[in-house]
């Protein structure tokens, strides 16, 4: 193999780590805007419940018991 042969695909290796590490940086950009939407969702959503004052639900001994007892 000549030495022009080699350089030769060391360009070509070059270039497809290029690739390969743009494409990586774009699927990283894009899944740290996902987490962030989700980090705002969950923070929505925690304020929602946060405000409506507790728990919906009622405490044991409030609730009557199923029929079949």
């Amino acid at each position: 193999m000549s030495l022009e042969d080699r350089i030769t695909n060391l360009e070509i290796l070059l270039t497809q780590q290029d690739d390969v590490v743009d494409t990586l940086n774009r699927l990283v950009h894009d899944q740290r805007l996902q987490v962030e939407a989700l980090q705002q969702q969950v923070k929505r959503l925690e304020e929602k419940l946060g405000n409506s004052g507790g728990s919906n639900m009622a405490s044991e001994k409030d609730e009557t018991p199923p029929p079949h007892y």
